[in-house]
């Protein structure tokens, strides 16, 4: 075989490759090294958050994380839909040093439920949260001041986020006081709301790129 004939060869195996890595759906990470499920449970074995993040709600969010190109590859934050509103389910974790930066109320969409959230939605005007990978996005001040957006990456689950105005920020209704009334928070129209006094802090440490995964089990349209 000449060497036309060899680069030839050569050529079309790399495309092949291309084309069946491209057909099996599997995407990479430039920033990550791994990716695998037993490397995600040594690192949920050897960090600090495991209490309070089960791993059945670690493993979706890092396998996100390594799907996708992100800016911001430090950190991710998680969000645990499973538990109710009255307790901590927004967190922030310092990948690095496996140890969680922030741990926080979080409010849920008006139609996704009361104190528990059971429903989710990516449509317009639903009212309800939405579920998956999100990368945040751009800063501004709105109505509810100091806000982030969201982009929503997985087609057809929360792709809609930014259309909806799904973002990030402070609610008075997002309070311990709140919750001890009410027997749960008060709702957002689909956003992530937190507690006002933390929101300029934390959206200031994730804006521009970084991983937000929201976790939830049930019914979802």
């Amino acid at each position: 075989m000449n060497r036309l004939s060899q680069n030839k060869m050569k050529f079309f195996i790399v495309i092949s490759s291309v084309l069946l890595i491209s057909a099996l759906g599997f995407k990479t990470n430039s920033n990550s090294s791994i990716s695998t499920e037993s490397d995600i449970k040594n690192i949920w074995n050897s960090s600090s958050f495991k209490k309070d993040i089960a791993f059945e709600v670690f493993l979706p969010a890092m396998k996100g994380f390594y799907n996708y190109n992100f800016t911001k590859t430090d950190k991710i934050v998680i969000v645990d839909y499973t538990k109710p509103s009255t307790q901590k389910r927004f967190y922030i974790i310092d990948l690095k040093n496996k140890s969680l930066l922030n741990s926080e109320l979080v409010a849920h969409g008006k139609n996704t439920g009361a104190n528990l959230a059971t429903e989710f939605s990516n449509k317009p005007e639903s009212l309800k949260s939405s579920l998956g990978i999100f990368k945040t996005a751009e800063t501004y001040h709105g109505k509810h001041g100091f806000s982030l957006r969201l982009d929503g990456l997985e087609p057809g689950k929360n792709d809609n986020a930014r259309k909806r105005a799904i973002v990030i920020h402070g609610a008075k209704y997002v309070s311990k006081s709140f919750a001890s009334k009410h027997g749960r928070l008060g709702r957002s129209w689909g956003c992530p709301a937190l507690p006002v006094s933390k929101t300029k802090e934390i959206i200031n440490k994730i804006s521009g790129g970084t991983c937000l995964y929201i976790h939830g089990t049930k019914k979802s349209d």
